[in-house]
């Protein structure tokens, strides 16, 4: 083999570790669709459990992708993070309803104050979390809304996360609707220190962030937790990845504990 085609190799190779080589895996499992309200419409693909019972309401899990898969093709979302939800260990041990949104790649999973993207300076920090929802976030909550209203998901046991992007997304959704979920673990993720825990000290969360990301700074992660803890949250956890950057999905959902711990709790 010669130096071109090692590299050629190694290339193939760290795309297939990183999960990005979409045509290795089956993702065919996670049915296509799409939820319209007014002029608005989110992209989504869905997996229901095995043996899904029609006449029975499930847990929902829905999880947020980073900035770099937003698009509207309806599969990008999934080359990241979807692999992690079909091992059929996971999918009959914790029967769920999976919820992977497509975020349109001129949008965001939360209304950034202004400012360059995913600025994490005090000043910042300080004013997330405030602005309204943005439409594409807007429509996750909708859609939502409709599986709980028509019982199609268990409006008890409603789990969110995100990566990156969606880290942001998730710790702003449960900022703004904090009595509807019954777990959290956003990844890599940011939230307003100071206003967070007021309003969301309650709901149990599982933090995650590598120690070495060069995308998104530590600090806020790190700040948070001991902001919950100081004010009383019962429910809150940290991992911190030493060697970690920013690409962490696979360490998080190598965590024994993770689906245990989401599916323990309810509201």
């Amino acid at each position: 083999m010669d130096t071109r085609q090692l590299k050629k190799f190694i290339s193939i190779l760290a795309l297939v570790v990183c999960g990005h080589f979409s045509q290795a895996q089956d993702f065919s499992a996670f049915k296509k669709a799409v939820f319209v309200r007014g002029k608005d419409t989110l992209l989504y693909r869905i997996m229901y459990p095995v043996d899904y019972n029609v006449n029975k309401s499930y847990p929902l899990i829905v999880f947020l992708h980073g900035a770099g898969l937003r698009g509207n093709d309806n599969e990008r979302q999934l080359t990241e993070s979807g692999r992690f939800f079909l091992p059929d260990s996971i999918r009959t041990k914790y029967p769920a309803i999976v919820i992977f949104p497509q975020c349109p790649s001129d949008s965001m999973w939360f209304k950034h104050p202004p400012s360059p993207p995913f600025d994490t300076t005090v000043a910042v920090n300080h004013q997330m979390n405030t602005l309204a929802l943005s439409t594409p976030e807007r429509l996750v909550k909708l859609l939502m809304d409709s599986l709980a209203a028509h019982k199609i998901a268990d409006k008890k046991r409603i789990y969110l996360g995100g990566t990156s992007l969606g880290g942001f997304g998730t710790y702003d959704l449960t900022s703004h609707y904090p009595d509807y979920f019954a777990a959290v673990f956003p990844i890599c993720g940011q939230a307003n220190v100071a206003l967070y825990p007021k309003r969301a000290k309650n709901v149990p969360v599982w933090i995650f962030h590598g120690a070495m990301d060069d995308v998104i700074n530590i600090w806020p992660d790190r700040a948070m937790i001991k902001a919950l803890q100081q004010s009383g949250a019962k429910h809150a956890r940290y991992t911190e990845y030493p060697e970690g950057k920013h690409n962490i999905d696979a360490n998080v959902f190598a965590e024994p504990d993770l689906f245990p711990w989401l599916f323990s709790f309810r509201k």
